[in-house]
């Protein structure tokens, strides 16, 4: 596992301390109410429309023109504006790609409002009968190996969670079917899941040799056929979470913050690529002991103790110099 270091800016990422602070919503269940966000892309003709809740169960479609959305009345609304020449609907996003009659800083706003409007009037986004013109991006899966011998990630090209689930048994599974399906395979410990790709813990039983390609293809199928990770309300949502988190952040003592910023900034980014993730429990200003919680791939990881002592623990006294003595991980 391996943090990369680079010049400390005093500042939190909020979109990151989403996850820092998750555990607190487990059971919270709220209205669901669409809230559009606009991104830009690589590509100037083409603006993403990102939503806060999945819009399909892990199927993208590309619609070329009115005809071809006739499956999707969403699409269908949006051929209406003179300007639409594609039309991308993903699980989370709807993408456009426009013609060069307008310039999008001109119409993006207009654009999100009609979606977010669309969203929340509850019509269908895709109906279920599906035309031949509709176009389906397949799903893959890949293996990735951890700094941790008895875990692997397995990565797909289609986004899964909107934020970080730990499941350590199947009770915490309860509101994930994938997971709970995942614990029918005797081998599978325990599972953590973020963004695009799953973490799998095995028990020693057996070898990432003769179980991989079963596992993979397991969670291919399961995606392609749509089926839910995580259920409709299986937790508060990624805006949800970030109010509650901006509040316990504003309540946390200024060094808690610095301590916050600079795991969110410097260490996840790292952690997260080996399949694991970082978050920060308690800071005791007599003490100046810090205490984080290990998820994933990270957690029971041999090499972890090395992390926390050489580089969580050192960058954390070099960046706060007298403020910080120890770090530990509360869960090993």
């Amino acid at each position: 596992m391996i943090v990369f270091v680079k010049k400390y800016e005093h500042s939190a990422n909020d979109s990151d301390i989403v996850l820092l602070f998750s555990k607190f919503a487990k059971n919270k269940h709220m209205e669901k109410k669409f809230e559009v966000k606009i991104e830009a892309t690589s590509n100037p003709g083409i603006v993403k429309f990102e939503a806060n809740y999945f819009l399909t169960q892990h199927t993208s479609y590309e619609f070329e023109n009115i005809d071809q959305a006739k499956n999707s009345p969403l699409a269908q609304q949006l051929f209406y504006l003179p300007f639409v020449k594609r039309v991308f609907i993903a699980q989370n996003f709807v993408a456009i790609d426009k013609y060069d009659i307008v310039e999008w800083s001109d119409v993006q706003e207009e654009v999100a409002e009609q979606i977010e409007n669309y969203l929340n009037s509850e019509q269908p986004i895709i109906l279920e009968t599906e035309t031949k013109s509709t176009k389906k991006v397949p799903i893959t899966i890949y293996a990735e190996s951890t700094p941790n011998p008895a875990v692997l990630k397995f990565v797909a090209n289609k986004k899964l969670v909107t934020a970080g689930h730990e499941f350590k048994n199947i009770d915490d599974a309860s509101e994930s079917p994938l997971v709970k399906e995942l614990f029918h395979f005797p081998f599978v410990k325990e599972v953590y899941i973020d963004e695009n790709y799953i973490s799998i813990g095995k028990y020693d039983m057996a070898d990432w040799n003769d179980i991989t390609l079963e596992i993979r293809e397991f969670l291919r199928n399961y995606l392609e056929q749509g089926k839910e990770v995580l259920s409709a309300n299986a937790t508060a949502t990624k805006k949800e979470v970030e109010n509650q988190v901006h509040t316990d952040f504003e309540n946390l003592d200024d060094i808690s913050k610095d301590i916050i910023s600079i795991i969110d900034e410097y260490i996840k980014p790292a952690v997260a690529s080996d399949g694991g993730n970082i978050l920060f429990d308690s800071y005791d200003p007599e003490s100046k002991a810090v205490k984080v919680v290990l998820q994933g791939a990270c957690s029971g990881c041999p090499s972890s103790t090395f992390t926390l002592k050489n580089g969580i623990e050192n960058m954390l006294k070099e960046m706060l110099k007298d403020k910080v003595s120890t770090v530990e991980a509360i869960n090993g």
